[in-house]
């Protein structure tokens, strides 16, 4: 590419010369990115700690701790300095936590060289700096046909990238075959694969056998020469209700898995933690053969395609969210909400299981984990029975691929049992 900055050349060297595909991954947005370490911040960050410094664009008092409004500072019980920018990568400690949480929270990565996450607006975010970074215009992007509808707008509509799906389940299974299958028949060169689990919209996540199937099945692939971006969608990381359900990520088993796959891992605290408004995530990758050198060039690189758009994330959420990991009572108090949405799930099973004559209106889709689930209306149309939920019942679902969605997560336990009879009722009146 003409006129390259000397920094992204600089930084595709040090991703050339590691043993693996990761480099030819890149789009040529990718390519082309850097962070300026030698501008404004890299200047800025040399005379940290100087006696004057008249580098940043930010405001401070006469005795130098940040000018702010006290009104402002009345709202939080977290220190002033926190209003300040972020880094463009995240706030170090932050990053240090997620990174150890990460390790902790799938034990199978012990030993792999993975990157330092990088702190992204949220998941949204973090998806389409994974455009940005890999998504050329035509290539194609390979998904199961149940998802996010999201994923339309950031991969078609902002990089003109092809969404390819293959169908989610395959008798009640997640469909391994169809995945492996999609991603051998798609256009010779990059593959592009979109993972989610727990999936949205069908709050399904892999089992244990599935999970070791979809990673053997992408394993036979990169030692054929196929090369792969596999990115992982784990937004409900960790919501899992089932015994037998893979509880790490899939990061787990592809991070390290072969020279021609690279592993893009999304998560955050926004399901995980609930604090939906922080806009708060992380992006981390990992290759097998992976140098120091190159992932600290796909940090960087991330890291400017963040510099590039919004600059940094907040700076307030990540403090709090530095004090909430520190905090004694964190893991005591996660572990009650998930109670209680584990209790949701349970209810469901125990209402379903309650009520057989439901099967002659409406069939459940496979699900375990996450936020959500999914009913297949029978003899009725799905945007009709959503319509008269709303006009008539008082009741709002969301319709995704002829399904409703029911987003169990934001439903009071006593109110499950109601959800499930107006559809019913709603879908028998319009049959009849």
């Amino acid at each position: 590419m003409t006129g390259m900055s000397p920094l992204a050349e600089s930084l595709n060297k040090d991703m050339n010369s590691a043993p693996n595909c990761a480099f030819g991954l890149l789009s040529e947005k990718g390519r082309a990115i850097y962070f300026p370490f030698n501008g404004i911040l890299g200047q800025s960050a040399e005379a940290r700690g100087a006696k004057i410094n008249a580098t940043i664009g930010t405001a401070f008092e006469e005795d130098g701790s940040p000018l702010s409004l006290e009104c402002i500072e009345e709202l939080m019980n977290i220190h002033s300095n926190s209003l300040l920018y972020a880094p463009s990568f995240g706030i170090q400690k932050l990053r240090e936590i997620w990174k150890e949480q990460i390790f902790r929270k799938n034990p199978s990565l012990k030993g792999a060289g993975i990157s330092m996450p990088v702190v992204t607006s949220a998941l949204t975010h973090g998806l389409s700096l994974c455009g940005y970074l890999f998504a050329d215009e035509g290539d194609e992007i390979i998904l199961s046909d149940l998802n996010w509808d999201n994923y339309d707008l950031i991969f078609r509509n902002g990089f003109g990238a092809k969404i390819v799906t293959y169908q989610t389940f395959s008798g009640g299974r997640y469909n391994v075959d169809g995945l492996v299958q999609a991603v051998g028949k798609s256009k010779p060169g990059k593959k592009i694969i979109l993972l989610n689990f727990p999936n949205n919209p069908t709050g399904y996540t892999v089992t244990e056998a599935e999970a070791f199937a979809i990673r053997d099945g992408l394993l036979g692939l990169a030692k054929s020469g196929e090369k792969m971006l596999v990115i992982l969608d784990d937004a409900y990381f960790g919501l899992v209700y089932e015994k037998g359900v893979y509880t790490e990520s899939l990061f787990s088993l592809l991070a390290n898995l072969h020279e021609n796959l690279l592993a893009v891992k999304l998560d955050g605290p926004t399901k995980e933690d609930y604090v939906w408004s922080f806009r708060v995530g992380f992006m981390t990758f990992g290759i097998k053969g992976s140098t120091e050198a190159e992932l600290k060039a796909l940090e960087a690189k991330t890291a400017g395609a963040v510099r590039g758009s919004i600059s940094n994330c907040s700076g307030l959420a990540q403090n709090m969210l530095i004090k909430a990991y520190q905090n004694s009572a964190y893991e005591t108090q996660k572990t009650q909400k998930f109670g209680i949405l584990k209790n949701r799930y349970i209810k469901i099973r125990q209402i379903l299981q309650a009520h057989p004559e439901y099967s002659r209106n409406f069939t459940p889709m496979p699900f375990n984990s996450g936020y959500f689930m999914c009913v297949k209306p029978t003899g009725a149309d799905a945007e009709a029975v959503r319509k008269e939920l709303i006009a008539n019942y008082g009741t709002g679902v969301i319709v995704l691929s002829g399904l409703l969605r029911l987003a169990f997560s934001s439903v009071p336990l006593d109110r499950l049992e109601q959800l499930f009879a107006n559809i019913n009722e709603v879908i028998s009146k319009l049959k009849g």
